[in-house]
């Protein structure tokens, strides 16, 4: 009998089941807005560990704040949970759209904006698990309650911190993903407006603003694709073709009167005007001049268009493109006007897709290549200055064969001078021979390659036929180096210090302050 009491004593009540599922979901909701708001950072500011370093930061003070500010709520504690709820549901529902727009209309506007808005969700956000235990307190001895919320809370977030890179962003994109979570906020809202409606005054009031809210974060969700495309239009000047939001990165293909141009996190990779120049002279004058590339590594340029290069060459018998997004050559390969661009290279039956981190694959493959081809990103944070490390290198060099050549694409030795011949050193650093020369693209300006190779490298003296910008007398010249580019003295780009990423970053800011 007394054990049945006792059973029945501590069996938990409904209101304290539905206060704790509110607790995961508040929690759930909580970090999405903080992993949008880094995640937007990195993408339109870059430096990605500098953005998500003081986003966080910034999120978890303001949480402080707000958790400091609960104690100045003493009465109607259900309606000012209710309040809070609703204005987090808004504001962080409708974090990732507003700074969408203000980048695309008044790009100034974005760092004060995203700060400001992390600061004041973050407040909200520190209110609402306080004002919940004080809730549960009437109920629940503050041993359990503590342990019960703190639970919950953990495990909302737990959820949505895998869910977001695997789910949420590849199938929503970031406003979407944004919207749905401020509506479950609403939900919430409207949740705690039927648990308290015999404590709560002006019920009907709280119902409309429930309505509202849920009807103008529904509205915005449906018309998502909408507000993207302006958004995205407005900020990139051409029609946006194509855009998705990958576990990496944002793609955006645009279309415009210089024709195709593919954007990853707002920074352009190619235009169809010009990117021929790129790909002709980051490919050709490594594998003209081994003479005879059987075996042939792509690390990066998902895109196809280096492997298009590879291809002119008949004596290679097999092309291994290492690219870390699957989205990059599924689109690549089956969208018919990006195809097109690299001439179905994709599709050809001596290509080899990896998907996979290339410093990874470099580490678990016993292959050896007769030509490696470089392709990344510009170091324009921490997760891809790795890949211009000398580590990395050092595992290039085992992949190599004796008489092979690996060439590097090293942003503009005009534009971030230190930061190339920061690479330069970094190769030579484990014993490699850096060779460097220079292009001009017109989307880019002068821009800078580097060959890494165990013997001396020697110009080609003949080219495939058919080539739109390389000849002879170009080739050789690309390899003179002007004394506004000339070298200068570098560091070494280490894993553990990451120079160039800050250097890069210094140089380029100079330019796009």
């Amino acid at each position: 009998m007394n054990t049945d009491v006792a059973g029945a004593a501590a069996k938990p009540r409904p209101l304290e089941v539905a206060l704790l599922a509110s607790v995961f979901v508040v929690a759930a909701c909580g970090l999405v807005y903080e992993l949008a708001a880094g995640a937007l950072a990195s993408y339109l500011l870059g430096d990605s560990v500098l953005q998500f370093s003081t986003v966080i930061g910034t999120y978890l003070f303001a949480m402080g704040v707000g958790s400091w500010l609960s104690k100045f709520f003493e009465r109607q504690l259900p309606a000012h949970f209710l309040r809070i709820e609703l204005m987090v549901a808004l504001v962080g529902g409708l974090l990732p759209t507003m700074l969408f727009v203000a980048n695309a209309w008044q790009p100034v506007a974005f760092r004060p904006l995203l700060y400001g808005l992390v600061l004041l969700v973050g407040m909200l956000v520190g209110l609402e698990i306080p004002l919940v235990m004080r809730i549960l307190k009437r109920n629940v001895q503050l041993r359990e309650l503590v342990a019960q919320v703190l639970t919950f809370d953990y495990l909302g977030a737990l959820a949505v911190s895998i869910a977001f890179p695997l789910v949420l962003v590849p199938q929503l994109g970031l406003i979407r993903t944004g919207l749905l979570f401020g509506w479950m906020n609403a939900c919430v809202a409207l949740w705690a407006l039927w648990l308290f409606r015999h404590e709560l005054r002006r019920v009907r009031a709280h119902l409309v603003a429930c309505l509202a809210t849920l009807a103008v974060l529904g509205a915005a969700f449906a018309g998502a694709q909408h507000i993207t495309t302006f958004a995205e239009d407005r900020f990139y000047q051409d029609q946006v073709l194509l855009a998705e939001s990958s576990s990496w990165q944002r793609i955006v293909v645009t279309q415009g009167r210089g024709g195709i141009r593919l954007f990853l996190n707002g920074n352009l990779q190619f235009a169809q005007s010009d990117e021929y120049r790129y790909h002709e002279a980051l490919v050709h004058p490594v594998l003209a001049a081994h003479g005879a590339p059987r075996k042939v590594a792509v690390l990066g340029g998902g895109d196809g268009m280096a492997v298009r290069e590879v291809l002119r060459y008949p004596g290679v018998e097999s092309v291994t493109l290492v690219e870390l997004d699957p989205h990059m050559t599924r689109l690549f390969s089956s969208h018919p006007a990006l195809a097109q661009l690299n001439g179905g290279a994709l599709s050809s039956p001596k290509l080899k897709i990896v998907n996979a981190d290339a410093f990874k694959w470099l580490e678990e493959t016993k292959d050896v290549f007769d030509a490696i081809v470089v392709d990344f990103p510009d170091p324009t944070n921490f997760s891809i200055g790795k890949l211009y490390t000398n580590s990395f290198y050092a595992l290039l060099d085992q992949r190599l064969a004796a008489s092979g050549y690996a060439v590097i694409q090293t942003t503009s030795p005009l534009i971030a001078r230190q930061s190339f011949w920061t690479v330069v050193s970094t190769i030579e650093s484990v014993g490699l021979t850096a060779t460097p020369y220079h292009a001009h693209v017109p989307s880019f300006g002068e821009w800078g390659f580097v060959v890494a190779s165990r013997r001396p490298f020697r110009v080609a003296s003949s080219l495939p036929q058919g080539l739109r910008f390389l000849d002879d007398t170009t080739l050789g010249n690309m390899f003179e180096f002007p004394r506004d580019m000339a070298r200068v003295p570098a560091e070494v780009n280490r894993l553990s210090n990451q120079v160039l990423v800050t250097t890069y970053e210094r140089e380029w800011g100079k330019v796009h302050p």
